[in-house]
């Protein structure tokens, strides 16, 4: 999800909750305690110099139980860091700390902000020797007498 999404979904927003990848919600006393921008600048395993700039949310929980982050609350976060930043509408990934600092990718599922699993890649499989994965043409389901639901098995 992109800076510009966000806002939007948060400006039309009654209530404000996230959904960790195993469905259990970051308890409802958050706080967004940075906003802020990364640049991860790298070299991949084939020698490409690259460069990743993502907006950075964190979450954070303390002991202030009746604690609640308003909707108009999280929109001014976001406003005051885009201005001051010089923020771009990038991808954000959210920090969340669990039994580390864990980093997630993020999603609407129209109720809540879904963290979503980031996942490690090889950005240069041809020059690592990784094969490309082969691939098996498909039946055309149409065309196929036993598919589920027509009775055949």
């Amino acid at each position: 999800m992109k800076l510009s999404e966000l806002k939007k979904i948060t400006s039309k927003a009654h209530k404000i909750g996230f959904e960790l990848p195993d469905g259990k919600l970051v308890p409802a006393h958050f706080h967004v305690t940075e906003v802020g921008q990364s640049t991860k600048r790298f070299i991949d395993c084939g020698g490409t110099l690259r460069t990743k700039e993502t907006i950075v949310m964190q979450l954070w929980n303390a002991q202030d139980y009746n604690h609640r982050l308003h909707p108009d609350k999280l929109l001014n976060i976001l406003e005051i860091s885009e201005k001051a930043l010089n923020l771009e509408d990038l991808e954000i990934e959210v920090e969340y700390q669990a039994e580390t600092i864990a980093i997630y990718g993020l999603d609407y599922n129209g109720k809540y902000f879904k963290l979503t699993a980031l996942a490690t890649d090889c950005l240069a499989k041809d020059a690592c020797g990784v094969p490309q994965r082969q691939t098996t043409p498909l039946i055309n389901a149409a065309s196929d007498p036993c598919i589920p639901g027509n009775g055949c098995c």
